[in-house]
């Protein structure tokens, strides 16, 4: 499954902190590692919004913490821009979890997702209550 490519500048390291917005049990995630990164010697990589990330569950429910899960940034705090010219921020960094095969775990999204992470995964942009 090769995802579409935007252009969202990536804000959130490795080791950044994020809030999980899915029913999955999961409500504070860390990044570990970010799928498809090519990086420069040295240089921690970066996650975006719509990028798919490797993250370990740092708070949620017991059989949950401390598993490692694939999932999806679907909000960044950084501001960025669309090819439109429209400059989009959101008040937090969140992602949702998905299974191996890139379908959603959890069966309801909390909150907005942004539309680059919906046009790239579409399990997710179904799910998604409102769209931004």
């Amino acid at each position: 499954m090769k995802p579409i490519k935007s252009n969202v500048s990536k804000s959130l390291p490795i080791g950044a902190n994020l809030q999980c917005v899915d029913n999955t049990g999961a409500r504070e995630i860390e990044i570990i590692a970010v799928k498809g990164y090519k990086g420069v010697r040295r240089r921690l990589a970066s996650a975006g919004v719509g990028d798919l990330i490797v993250a370990s569950v740092k708070k949620g429910t017991a059989d949950m913490r401390r598993e490692i899960v694939n999932a999806i940034v679907v909000r960044q705090k950084k501001e960025y821009r669309r090819v439109d010219g429209l400059r989009l921020k959101f008040e937090d960094n969140a992602a949702v979890i998905i299974t191996p095969e890139g379908v959603l775990k959890g069966s309801e999204i909390r909150g907005p997702v942004a539309k680059e992470a919906a046009d790239r995964w579409s399990s997710v942009g179904s799910v998604a209550s409102i769209l931004v």
